[in-house]
């Protein structure tokens, strides 16, 4: 990885965001590339003595968990690790989705997360997740067209919405069409399962949700900028992926700290889940990788506290149309380089000692950095890196590409900084 920007990286970043509509989507995706990188997956109902070694990866569900581990590396090894969460909010299928309404036919959806609600009006949305059927086998769904719309009411009939606002009940008003005449029982999923060469009748679950179709491109005079679904976070997954790839091809130390990247759902709604970052699924994997070398709990600690989390997911830029909602000396710009988020109240991780690893990690790789605090006014979002801190006991901090729109149906960014998010995660790994 070379230290002036090259665009072939944001390039590879709009088509992982496009091979990436769900958080399965982009585990799977996220798995290949580790795949075209040699690394080789375990599944977590094997034995792990014998092949913890060397470049690894594990899934469970919409998370993964990878790292590349020597073969004479003691138990108190010392960890780096990248979180990142691969969901973002939309709205997702609910478990009885035919609806008929007045002669349309619609898809009964439930929010998740909190996104901007008025960012998936009008827009055309696809459908994508998972459908597991009977005999236990899972299979990835993706429908990549113009399928189900959610209308606005006309100004006609809303005479005060551009002076008054936009007032959306999500039960009510966010329910999208994909037809007309009456709907069956049944008639979505029969739908997506035809799709897909499936039948209809083998399909027992579902984890069904809406994105924007728009594909993910460059935008402005000087294409200088990147628009997309996702971008929180799939873009510090991705610059994940790259960074450990990119370590593991230079050369790591061998008495160097053990890469390890953990890619997490639910963070949108929590992280508490048997794969979010509140759940057990990367204190197992670890917990695993410790044993398998014959470590315990005094291993543990001493590798523990040597070892950083570097918790990625996007930060918010200056807005041109709202500077006052932003601290004064404090006011990231897209294109200046991934800001480190700070906050004394915890809702971000970082403290002194971690600002200066994250200081070292950018000045190796040559890369500028800012710093991102909410006003005292406002209240301050959080992530995955006071979780991860409070689950391991592990020192962390959190950084994130500046950027515009978060949580809207489509978010924007500098086209430089996905780079040198990259670029400074892999300075972090290499210790």
């Amino acid at each position: 990885m070379a230290t002036t920007f090259d665009r072939t990286h944001t390039d590879d970043l709009l088509a992982f965001l496009r091979a990436a509509p769900t958080p399965f989507h982009a585990v799977a995706e996220a798995a290949a590339r580790l795949e075209r990188a040699g690394f080789t997956p375990l599944s977590e109902a094997e034995s792990w003595t014998d092949a913890v070694h060397g470049a690894r990866y594990v899934i469970r569900s919409g998370a993964l968990v990878a790292w590349y581990l020597p073969a004479d590396a003691p138990a108190e090894r010392p960890l780096r690790i990248l979180g990142s969460h691969t969901d973002s909010p939309n709205l997702r299928v609910k478990p009885a989705p035919d609806v008929t309404t007045e002669g349309w036919r619609q898809v009964a959806v439930e929010v998740y997360g909190g996104p901007l609600f008025n960012s998936w009006l009008d827009r055309d949305l696809g459908l994508a997740g998972r459908l597991v059927l009977r005999d236990g086998s899972e299979h990835l769904v993706n429908i990549d067209r113009p399928l189900l719309r959610v209308p606005q009411l006309a100004v006609h009939l809303d005479r005060g919405v551009n002076g008054d606002g936009l007032k959306l009940n999500p039960q009510q008003h966010l329910r999208p069409i994909w037809g007309v005449g009456e709907s069956h029982d049944g008639d979505l999923i029969a739908f997506v399962a035809a799709e897909h060469n499936l039948r209809a009748e083998d399909v027992l679950g579902w984890d069904l949700m809406t994105y924007d179709v728009t594909a993910p491109a460059y935008l402005g005079r000087d294409a200088d900028l990147v628009a997309s679904g996702r971008l929180d976070n799939l873009m510090s997954v991705h610059a994940s992926v790259a960074a450990l790839t990119a370590a593991v091809a230079d050369g790591l130390d061998p008495q160097g700290p053990i890469p390890v990247l953990a890619a997490m759902d639910h963070e949108e709604t929590g992280s508490d889940s048997a794969y979010g970052a509140g759940g057990p699924f990367l204190e197992t994997v670890l917990d695993r990788l410790l044993e398998a070398r014959g470590g315990r709990a005094e291993a543990r600690a001493r590798a523990y506290a040597g070892s950083f989390v570097a918790s990625a997911d996007m930060a918010h830029a200056v807005h041109p149309n709202y500077p006052e909602k932003h601290e004064p000396g404090h006011r990231p710009r897209v294109n200046g380089g991934p800001a480190l988020k700070m906050n004394v109240n915890q809702r971000y991780a970082t403290n002194g000692r971690t600002q200066a690893v994250w200081a070292r990690a950018c000045a190796a790789a040559g890369i500028p950095t800012q710093s991102f605090v909410s006003r005292n006014d406002l209240p301050c979002g959080t992530t995955i890196g006071p979780i991860t801190a409070t689950r391991l006991g592990i020192e962390t901090f959190d950084v994130g590409v500046p950027s515009l729109s978060m949580h809207s149906a489509r978010e924007l960014c500098g086209a430089d900084d996905p780079w040198r998010l990259a670029a400074a995660l892999k300075a972090f790994l290499e210790g």
